[in-house]
C-alpha cells in the first residue's frame, strides 16, 4: 500500500498551527494574492515563514496555492511573487497551480520547486496526468467528478512516482471542478479569481419568459427550494476504498473554516487513517466515534459525491442553505500558570459555571466545569463578553497548551 498523506487547509496562522497539532501530514495555504480564497484572511510573507517554520519543526509539509486563472496583468506580478517565495528562508514544499501560464512562470522562476496541479485544471483522465507529468508536475489533484474506479484506472496508467491527490471531506461545488461563472455574472466577483460569493447557496424562483417580473417559487415545503445547494462530502466511512484506489493524499476542503472545524476534521481523519493502517478491525470498531466527532463541526448533510457513481437527489439540500453544528468554538489554550489558570482569546461567549469540553490532539474529550474567569488585569468576570478578548479561565481539570475548548449544543 502507498504511504498516504492527510492534507489539511488553513486560512490563517492560527489555523495552520491547529492543523499541525491535530494531525496533519501537510497543510495547504494561500498568500495574499493568486489564491482562490480571496475572502480568507490568508498569509503575509512573514506569517507564511512563521507557519512553515512551525510545520517543518514538526515534520509537516506546507503547500502554497497559486491556483487562480491568470490574466495578462497577473503575469509580471506572479513572477515577482514566486521569486519572493523562492527567496524565503523557510520555503514551502510545493506550489498548487491550475493555470498553464502560471505553471510556466513558476518553472522559469523556481525550477526546483515541486508543483501540484489543482483540481481547477479539470483533471479527469490518465492522459491529463501524463501530460502534466511530462511537464514536470509531481502531483495532480483529481477533479471531484471522478469515481473511485476512474481513479484506479488513472493509477494503473501513470508512473509509480507520480502522486494522486483527492478531496475526501468538505463543501462541494455545483460547477464542474469548481469553475463557476454564477458569481461573476450576478455580483461581478469572479470565482476563478478567488472572489466567489456562493450564489449556489441562494434561494431561487422561476420566471416564465413572457411574464417578466412574475416570480414563481419552487416549493418542496413551506421553506422553499434551494435548487443548487449541494451536501458536503464525507468519506470517513470509506478510508479502505480510498487507499486501495491508489490515492496518495487525502485532502480536506475548507480554507475559510475555523480552528475548531480544522481540529475536529484533522483529528478524526488522522485517527481513522491510523486505525485502518493498524488493522481494518480497529478501524471498523471505532467507526461510531469517527461519525460522532465529525458531526460536531459545522456541516451540511453528508454525501459521498461522485466516488460511487453520479450523485442523486440525496446529495442536494433543497430546504435550507444553512450549516448544522453541534459545538461552539470557545478558544485555544495559549499557556497555563501555577495557579491553575489557562490563558486564551475568546472566540464565543461562555460563563462561569458552564460545562465545556477540553478537546485534546490525542483524541480525548474531557468535560470540565468553568470555575472562574479573570481579565488581563486579574479582575474576576462572570463571562467573557467581548470578541477576541484575552482572559484566563480556571477549569475543574487543568488543560494543556494547544488544547481547544468547545461547548456542545
Amino acid at each position: 500500500m502507498r504511504k498516504v498523506e492527510l492534507l489539511i487547509p488553513a486560512g490563517s496562522l492560527e489555523v495552520l498551527k491547529t492543523a499541525v497539532i491535530f494531525g496533519a501530514d501537510a497543510v495547504y495555504i494561500g498568500g495574499e494574492i493568486f489564491s482562490l480564497r480571496a475572502k480568507a484572511r490568508n498569509f503575509s510573507f512573514e506569517e507564511m515563514e512563521e507557519g512553515i517554520q512551525f510545520a517543518h519543526k514538526r515534520n509537516v509539509k506546507v503547500y502554497v496555492a497559486a491556483n487562480i486563472f491568470a490574466h495578462h496583468k497577473d503575469i509580471e506580478e506572479a513572477e515577482e511573487y514566486f521569486e519572493k517565495l523562492r527567496r524565503m528562508k523557510e520555503k514551502p514544499d510545493a506550489l498548487i497551480i491550475s493555470d498553464p501560464g502560471l505553471f510556466l512562470v513558476a518553472r522559469e522562476v523556481w525550477p526546483e520547486i515541486e508543483i501540484h496541479i489543482s483540481t481547477q485544471a479539470n483533471n479527469t483522465n490518465y492522459k491529463t496526468y501524463l501530460f502534466w507529468h511530462k511537464l514536470g508536475a509531481k502531483r495532480v489533484v483529481c477533479a471531484r467528478e471522478l469515481s473511485l474506479n476512474e481513479i484506479k484506472k488513472i493509477r494503473e496508467h501513470i508512473p509509480e512516482e507520480m502522486e494522486i491527490e483527492a478531496f475526501v471531506h468538505g463543501a462541494m461545488c455545483i460547477a464542474y471542478s469548481g469553475r463557476c461563472l454564477l458569481s461573476n455574472y450576478m455580483t461581478g466577483r469572479d470565482a476563478n479569481q478567488g472572489a466567489c460569493t456562493h450564489p449556489c447557496r441562494w434561494k431561487y424562483a422561476v420566471v416564465e419568459e413572457s411574464r417578466p417580473g412574475e416570480y414563481l417559487p419552487v416549493y418542496e415545503n413551506e421553506r422553499g427550494t434551494f435548487l443548487f445547494n449541494s451536501g458536503d462530502l464525507c468519506m470517513i466511512e470509506h478510508i479502505p476504498q480510498l487507499l486501495e484506489a491508489g490515492i496518495d493524499s487525502l485532502k480536506i476542503e475548507g480554507r475559510m473554516k475555523t480552528a475548531l472545524y480544522v481540529a475536529t476534521v484533522a483529528r478524526t481523519y488522522r485517527r481513522a487513517i491510523d486505525d485502518y493502517l493498524e488493522s481494518e478491525e480497529c478501524y471498523r470498531k471505532n467507526m461510531d466515534w469517527y461519525k460522532q466527532e465529525i458531526g460536531k463541526c459545522t456541516y451540511r448533510q453528508f454525501t459521498t459525491g461522485f466516488y460511487f457513481g453520479k450523485p442523486g437527489r440525496e446529495s442536494q439540500i433543497y430546504d435550507s442553505s444553512t450549516y448544522q453544528s453541534e459545538a461552539v468554538y470557545l478558544g485555544m489554550i495559549e499557556k497555563t500558570d501555577e495557579q491553575g489558570y489557562a490563558y486564551l482569546e475568546q472566540k464565543n461567549k461562555f460563563y462561569v459555571g458552564d460545562v465545556v469540553e477540553i478537546m485534546k490532539p490525542d483524541g480525548r474529550n474531557i468535560p470540565v466545569r468553568v470555575d472562574a474567569m479573570v481579565d488581563e488585569e486579574g479582575i474576576p468576570m462572570e463571562s467573557c463578553p467581548h470578541a477576541k478578548q484575552k482572559f484566563s479561565v480556571r477549569l475543574s481539570e487543568n488543560p494543556d497548551p494547544c488544547d481547544l475548548l468547545r461547548m456542545l449544543q
